[in-house]
């Protein structure tokens, strides 16, 4: 008989990993009944043809983004004492005290937190966070669709949303095991982690030790190291064109060879278009010189400003501007839906340009995935001031420390020596390919492709016990 798997999707984040890659495929050829349990405002039926069960419900509880916010703090401020760091409450965004509602909001965190950083004061809001939820709208919602659908097993796509706690909670307290995934490389030590699940799925050993060290309250048998799904499509040949056939779809010239810039989101750059700027300008200067370059400008997908058009009308002349095949049903982050065409589409930027430039981006990982350098800037710009968020703080994250050594990307850290570093690669003086490498397996693990199998053939073992 088959077993009848909920894939949750508590926002839109997911979709990338679990809904367009061949994950739903492998399950089913595994003999699963895989239904998605949609949160997102995305038509699952409709633009996939998958089998979906839509929750309607979207209220919190009142106090749950308070007890969440505190929790958030009062975590990264357990993760300073006891690491003896500081960097960890660099990851706190301000709170805002304008107006009555998130005055007396953000007040009621700075108690909680001031108070309550501590184990036991942990233990405090997490229950209170539970208990809330059960009371919402939600909870009642998920817990009868669980009750007329009956899945052996809830997999949840993204542990960071608060959409995700109540339909959890519902799901273990009928009894039916639950999972979640660890979205990105830099969500541990955030302290983003708000679900709690019976398992939990890693990219790697090192995102393992990290879970273990962030969340107490998990034990190691709750633990599966598998991949993820993130990078199987760039080992995926068949998504590549030949460079012509690329070339020609996007108005490329033949004579040229191109350099990447992924653009970042304004939070982590928000002076992201200066340094496209920058490159440009070397660019350019390299031409006079007698190279033939480009660069391809891949936008964020989740970045909704126009700071760059001024930028790709001033310098048309060396920049083409490839979006990512996203769908947007709404404004925010999450209401942009990936789309399996921008699979293919990143997999021949990475293949068909020299090299990719960035700030902090785990484009890294993908381009290491085609053999090729990822140039990180790491110098401000003049037009930092008071109330912008430089860029320098996004290396000294712990995410990065992960790194084998510091030759696992190539760095420009004076906007002088950029020209000369950009000629040095593309002559094949300077990469990063074998560090970076080296970093990929560190942190996605040495088996980029099996991630999809690794799941399914961890719950067959679940759910066999």
């Amino acid at each position: 008989m088959k077993k009848n798997i909920f894939v949750f999707l508590p926002d839109g984040v997911g979709l990338r990993n679990f809904a367009l890659t061949s994950f739903k495929e492998i399950g089913e050829k595994n003999d699963f009944d895989i239904t998605y349990w949609n949160n997102t405002p995305f038509a699952l039926t409709e633009k996939l043809g998958f089998k979906e069960v839509k929750i309607q419900e979207k209220t919190l509880n009142p106090l749950t983004t308070v007890y969440t916010r505190a929790r958030k703090r009062m975590e990264l401020n357990i993760f300073d004492k006891k690491y003896k760091e500081v960097v960890y409450n660099t990851y706190n965004f301000p709170h805002s005290y304008k107006g009555l509602t998130n005055l007396t909001k953000s007040l009621m965190v700075d108690v909680l937190v001031k108070f309550g950083s501590n184990e036991k004061g942990i233990r405090f809001v997490r229950e209170q966070i539970k208990k809330g939820e059960r009371k919402t709208s939600k909870y009642k919602e998920s817990k009868k669709q669980l009750e007329k659908h009956k899945p052996d097993f809830v997999f949840c796509t993204n542990p960071r949303p608060t959409q995700a706690i109540a339909s959890i909670l519902a799901a273990q307290d009928l009894g039916i095991p639950t999972g979640t995934f660890i979205f990105s490389w830099d969500n541990l030590p955030k302290a983003t982690t708000l679900v709690e699940t019976d398992y939990y799925f890693v990219w790697s050993e090192y995102m393992k030790k990290e879970l273990l060290m962030y969340c107490p309250y998990v034990k190691e048998n709750q633990v599966f190291v598998t991949g993820t799904p993130q990078f199987e499509s760039h080992f995926d040949k068949s998504l590549l064109q030949t460079k012509e056939e690329f070339y020609k779809t996007h108005n490329l010239d033949l004579n040229k060879k191109y350099i990447c810039y992924s653009g970042d989101d304004i939070v982590t750059s928000p002076l992201d278009q200066y340094y496209l700027e920058d490159l440009a300008l070397s660019v350019r200067e390299l031409n006079k010189e007698g190279y033939s370059l480009g660069i391809i400008y891949r936008k964020c997908p989740v970045d909704f400003t126009d700071r760059y058009d001024a930028v790709l009308e001033k310098y048309k002349d060396v920049i083409v501007n490839i979006d990512p095949l996203w769908s947007p049903v709404g404004t925010s982050w999450n209401e942009i839906m990936p789309t399996k065409e921008d699979f293919a589409l990143q997999s021949n930027i990475c293949e068909y340009t020299e090299f990719v430039g960035n700030i902090a981006s785990s484009m890294v990982f993908d381009f290491s995935a085609h053999n090729k350098s990822c140039l990180f800037f790491d110098y401000e710009q003049p037009q930092l001031k008071k109330g912008i968020r430089d860029i320098g703080q996004n290396y000294k994250y712990i995410h990065f420390r992960s790194k084998p050594s510091e030759e696992a990307a190539l760095w420009v850290r004076d906007k002088k020596d950029l020209t000369s570093i950009v000629k040095d690669i593309i002559d094949g003086k300077i990469s990063s390919v074998k560090e970076s490498k080296k970093w990929f397996d560190i942190v996605v693990g040495p088996e980029p492709t099996k991630a999809s199998e690794n799941i399914w053939d961890i719950l067959k073992n679940i759910l066999k016990k």
